[in-house]
This record gives structure tokens, C-alpha cells and sequence, in this order.
């Protein structure tokens, strides 16, 4: 009997279709996002005419050695902002309990006030700038209802002093109230969460207004303001992306936040506006102790224009930018590149 021989199959040089496909879809999404700078004005036309304005906090400004008072003025009067959010810090204005202190706060009120300025004011123990949390060092003799009544107590202070002050427009409740990351604040409490809602619309005429947890997430399980913000942020150096440490370029595109804008309207009624936007360094350490060139990897004048038209983009009128004091502080050491060209991107935004 004559055997057969086995045939021996040829092996190919060409990569399989999956992988020639993958490839292509590959090369396309990266051509895609390297590209969007040119394509998003075209389909997603920017917003004409935004309100933009600046989140200002006294302790920021005083943490990288400057006189705040001068560098509120100059956003009012040089660089012309005339919306702000400002912070309520009860650490700040409640050093002792029951002893009120609103001095500085009264005066940054009164004078974007002269100005015809307008003030969203930060409420409530997560307000904007490290630790986040903001709470006075006497709460911590304080445990379960008694810290929580000491929080509502001084929150409506807060409302009482300027609910009839034409000059604070409205409130900004808890400051990314669920956000469980960023922040040295503990687990939330969202049952405390929903009873200061309560109390504030109790207390006020003035719209609510919250911000959901970073550039993700969902109002799932929290109250149901008069509108919904949320950050941008496009930038930033990162050492929970384990096993990466180091710059992270965030990949939500424009789509991404229209979407979740979208869906977020469908599911409660409300619209979506932009209560940080990044227009400062997101670096290893604090801002002040990086060189210029350390800066710009995360934030830089061009940086500055593309995440201003990124935001117009994404469609919210009102948005709050992120940086004011840094911008003063790159000005007062010797550089104005950086204001100058904020004022600028502003004038040319709101034409």
C-alpha cells in the first residue's frame, strides 16, 4: 500500500483581515483625535457669547505668597471678569463656634458688586481648592448629628447674610459633593447631602446649583439642583492610573460630554454647565514649586486657547474657568504672558 504524504500548508506573510481591520481602526481613531482641533469647530460649533467667569479663592491666592485682595481687583478691573464663584469656607469664617468672622468675604462681594459683577457662591463643607473639605479644627470634638448640625447651623448663615443681596446670583451646594477620589474628605454622606439641599431651598429664592464628581458619573442618587456642572479638565499628572504615573491626557472627547450632557437633561430636566475649567498646571507638586517649562507640559498660551474653544464647544453657556490666581502670579514674578493671553482668549470668546 502506497501512503500518502501530508501536504505541507504554507504559512502566509500577511497579517490575518482581524488584525489588517484592527489596524486601520487603529491608525483612523488616532488620526481622528490628533486631528480634532481642526474638525470639532466644524461639528460642533462653538458656543457664541459664553459667560465666562473665574473661580476665585482667597486661600489660594494667599498660598502662593500674594496679596489677594490685589489679585481679585485685577480680575475685575484688568482682566475684566464679571462673573465669579466665590468660597464660603467655614474653616475660614467660622474659627470659633458661633463667633463669625465675613470680612474678607463681604469685601470680595461688594466689590465685584461696585463693578456690576455677579457671584455664584460656593456652599457647604466640600468647597473648591486642597484639602476640598473645608471644616473649622473645633468639629473635630464633634461626632454623628452634632457635626452634621454644626455644618447646617453655619450654612445657613451663609444664606441668611446674602440671600438678599443682589450681587450673589446663585448658590454652588457642596462643591463635587459625591466625588469619593480627590480630597481629603472621607466617604460622602449623601443622606447630610440631601438634608442641606433641603435647607438651603428651604431658606432661599436663589437658584441651586451642584457639581457631579469629576468629568464622570451620573446624578443618580443626589438632589436634583436647578442645574448640573461639571469639570474639564485635559491635562494632568496622575498616580492612581496604576501601574502609569505621570501626565495623563484625559481621552473624553467633545462627543462624550455632549452625551452625557444630553442624557442628564432627558433624566432630570436640568442643564449642564462647566464649573472647572482647566486653565492652570496639574503637575507632581504644587504649582509654585515648578520651573516655567515643568508648567506648560500641563498648561501653556496654547493650551489656554484650545480648552477655552474645547469648552465653548461642548456646548454649556456658563463656564467657570480655573486659574485666576496662577495667572496673577506668573504676572507679578515677572511674566504676563499667561494673563495676557487669558484676557485676550476671554475678549476674543465673548465678541
Amino acid at each position: 500500500m502506497v501512503k500518502k504524504q501530508k501536504t505541507k500548508k504554507k504559512r502566509s506573510l500577511k497579517p490575518s483581515r482581524w488584525w489588517h481591520w484592527t489596524l486601520i481602526i487603529l491608525c483612523f481613531l488616532i488620526a481622528l483625535v490628533y486631528s480634532a482641533r481642526w474638525w470639532n469647530p466644524i461639528v460642533f460649533p462653538p458656543v457664541k457669547d459664553p459667560i465666562i467667569g473665574v473661580s476665585f479663592s482667597e486661600k489660594r491666592s494667599k498660598e502662593l505668597g500674594l496679596d489677594w485682595k490685589a489679585n481679585f481687583t485685577a480680575l475685575l478691573d484688568d482682566m475684566h471678569i464679571s462673573t465669579f464663584r466665590l468660597m464660603s469656607y467655614w474653616d475660614l469664617h467660622e474659627p470659633v463656634r458661633g463667633q463669625y468672622d465675613f470680612s474678607t468675604l463681604d469685601w470680595q462681594i461688594e466689590e465685584a458688586g461696585k463693578r456690576g459683577a455677579t457671584v455664584s457662591l460656593a456652599l457647604g463643607q466640600r468647597q473648591p481648592r486642597w484639602p476640598e473639605c473645608h471644616q473649622p479644627t473645633w468639629t473635630n470634638d464633634l461626632q454623628g448629628d452634632d457635626w452634621r448640625q454644626a455644618l447646617y447651623d453655619y450654612v445657613e448663615v451663609v444664606v441668611k447674610r446674602y440671600e438678599n443681596n443682589p450681587t450673589v446670583i446663585n448658590w454652588q451646594l457642596e462643591n463635587e459633593a459625591v466625588n469619593e477620589w480627590f480630597g481629603l474628605c472621607g466617604k460622602p454622606d449623601r443622606e447630610r447631602i440631601h438634608a442641606e439641599y433641603k435647607l438651603v431651598d428651604k431658606l432661599s429664592d436663589k437658584p441651586i446649583w451642584m457639581s457631579l464628581s469629576d468629568q464622570h458619573g451620573y446624578p443618580v442618587t443626589t438632589p436634583v439642583p436647578d442645574k448640573y456642572g461639571y469639570s474639564v479638565y485635559r491635562v494632568v499628572w496622575s498616580e492612581k492610573t496604576w501601574p502609569y504615573k505621570g501626565y495623563l491626557i484625559y481621552p473624553t472627547p467633545i462627543w462624550y460630554h455632549k452625551l452625557r450632557g444630553a442624557i442628564i437633561k432627558a433624566y432630570t430636566g436640568r442643564d449642564i454647565y462647566i464649573h472647572e475649567l482647566q486653565l492652570e498646571p496639574w503637575g507632581p507638586v504644587d504649582t509654585k514649586e515648578m520651573t516655567v517649562a515643568d508648567q506648560e507640559i500641563s498648561m501653556s498660551e496654547a493650551r489656554i486657547k484650545d480648552n477655552v474653544l474645547f469648552a465653548r464647544e461642548i456646548g454649556a453657556r456658563e463656564i467657570y474657568t480655573w486659574g485666576g490666581e496662577w495667572w496673577y502670579w506668573r504676572m507679578v514674578n515677572g511674566d504676563p504672558s499667561i494673563w495676557n493671553t487669558v484676557k485676550d482668549t476671554f475678549a476674543d470668546a465673548q465678541e
